[in-house]
């Protein structure tokens, strides 16, 4: 389980990396990007281990235990010696843009960009990695389903960026 984490978090990081690049971030918001996106899922370390790796389809208290890891990381961050000004990035990944999203409901650019372009690198990984309970989609099948959900899941502007960015960069 830890070695796909590890992979997960540093593919999500270096596909962070890249939009922020993109992007033209200074160098402290690339660093702050890149950290959050390391450590976006810290809180699903307290989390059982049952629930993380079940291989169907979780129950509804499952799934609000997994809902709880946002907050988790949050309080986790915020506890570490100058890692506080991350933590709302970590607080704010699975937030959607329409503001269906957790734990808070933020809509559009109401949610920090940092958070935005998290929340597009940790689908991409999640999508093109295999899992317990799916294969893997190739590339151009997680950017269709990434370009489907922009305006409702993803913020439209950063889709159109990331598309060519994701199609091309090749992680191990």
């Amino acid at each position: 389980m830890f070695a796909d984490l590890e992979r997960h978090l540093n593919n999500t990081a270096a596909y962070a990396e890249i939009i922020g690049e993109k992007l033209d971030f200074s160098h402290s918001s690339l660093y702050n990007l890149v950290l959050s996106a390391r450590l976006h899922d810290i809180g699903k370390s307290i989390l059982k281990e049952s629930i993380l790796l079940k291989p169907g389809s979780l129950t509804e208290e499952e799934w609000a235990e997994i809902k709880k890891h946002p907050e988790i990381g949050c309080r986790i961050v915020q506890a570490m010696p100058g890692l506080s000004p991350i933590a709302e990035y970590i607080l704010y990944h699975h937030e959607r843009w329409d503001g269906k999203g957790y734990p808070r409901g933020l809509k559009g650019e109401k949610i920090p960009l940092i958070s935005r372009i998290i929340s597009i690198a940790d689908s991409f990984d999640a999508m093109t990695s295999n899992r317990i309970y799916r294969k893997a989609m190739s590339r151009e099948e997680a950017i269709a389903e990434i370009k489907r959900n922009a305006g409702t899941q993803f913020d439209p502007a950063l889709v159109e960026i990331c598309q060519e960015i994701l199609i091309n960069k090749i992680l191990i």
